[in-house]
């Protein structure tokens, strides 16, 4: 069984596994009675808090999460969910505005068939609205009885700390949580987020542990890229003949063979390796299938000893992203140019929101 643990400050207990339901519906796992036998499986292995987005698969996946806890399976979990990203065509159907967050709240407790969310996140920033427009939405919400916790997703450290000063001098209902990527190829939490949130009583639920799948032993040098819908999309991030993804790929085989040492899968490696820090509340997995799931639920019981903690060290160091583009969000101040040149047009940049 998979233990639980504090998240923060609220008195709520959740597994340090959460199962992240990205990969359910047609961006991944498109069969619904699979998705839902997963869940269920998860459910039974002790998993107790789900994670999903209003944009993964355009809601499709709310829809198989809401299937797979109807019936009387609800109560017993913590279910989080998201908005920021675009829903169908419309443009105005995305952000963190009022309008946008009453609007897709309904939408997503629709989909999921509860009348509650645990946990409602910004999945991610959105500097040209308000932060305190978007807090005081959210308390609404939180008053309404509809979300009992405001979260964030790849938020900056001094984001984060905004959001708690909102709450105090704006009398909003306080962020508990914040969901960073975080994995051994993407460390660059422990420099600031981490210690931030430990300050704040934050939770937190790092989504990526096996870096985009890097960590899950399908990547080895000298082997061609494995087949991948992301890697077409995203190239910058998978790619390995990009020096930053070729760096990444020296170190996996590093890691893998540290893990063969140690005796561990290196999935298990990874995910251990990311719930030793102690400001961690649950790492987020992502199974689209079941071989996925079982293959990842032992973590929960690795502990890693000093010696292949400070050899995963030696190969990255602390508070290092060997690739960039998988920290997940980078600021208008470093993507656009008009916020460093004057006289410079705002390009439209796509937004890679996991």
């Amino acid at each position: 069984m998979v233990d639980q643990r504090p998240f923060g400050r609220t008195g709520v207990r959740i597994s340090s596994l959460t199962l992240g339901a990205m990969n359910f519906g047609q961006r991944g796992n498109p069969d619904h009675e699979d998705g839902i036998r997963i869940i269920h499986r998860a459910l039974d292995a002790g998993i107790n808090a789900i994670d999903t987005a209003d944009v993964y698969s355009q809601g499709e996946s709310e829809e198989i999460v809401g299937k797979a806890l109807a019936g009387g399976r609800r109560d017993e979990v913590f279910l989080a969910t998201k908005f920021h990203g675009q829903v169908g065509d419309d443009p105005q159907h995305r952000g963190n505005s009022r309008r946008w967050i009453i609007r897709a709240v309904e939408h997503s407790l629709r989909r999921l068939g509860t009348d509650w969310i645990d946990l409602y996140q910004a999945h991610r920033p959105e500097p040209d609205t308000d932060f305190d427009e978007t807090l005081g939405a959210l308390t609404d919400l939180v008053h309404q009885g509809k979300i009992r916790y405001i979260g964030t997703s790849t938020f900056e450290p001094s984001a984060i700390v905004e959001g708690q000063w909102l709450a105090r001098r704006r009398g909003r209902e306080r962020v508990v949580s914040e969901q960073p990527p975080y994995s051994i190829l993407a460390r660059e939490i422990e420099r600031e987020v981490l210690p931030v949130a430990q300050r704040h009583g934050l939770a937190v639920i790092p989504w990526s542990p096996l870096a985009g799948g890097w960590l899950s032993g399908r990547y080895h040098g000298g082997l061609d890229a494995p087949i991948s819908r992301r890697a077409d999309r995203l190239p910058a991030r998978f790619d390995p003949t990009r020096p930053a993804n070729a760096a990444k790929l020296a170190a996996v085989d590093k890691l893998a063979a540290l893990a063969d040492e140690a005796g561990l899968s290196l999935i298990h490696l990874a995910l251990a390796f990311v719930l030793e820090h102690p400001a961690v509340t649950s790492a987020i997995i992502g199974p689209r299938t079941m071989t996925h799931l079982e293959s990842q639920l032992g973590a929960a019981k690795v502990t890693l000893s000093r010696d292949v903690l400070d050899r995963i060290d030696a190969i990255v160091p602390p508070g290092t992203t060997l690739n960039p583009a998988d920290a997940g969000y980078q600021p208008p101040s470093l993507t656009d140019p008009a916020h460093r040149r004057r006289g410079a047009s705002s390009p439209h940049l796509a937004e890679d929101v996991r």
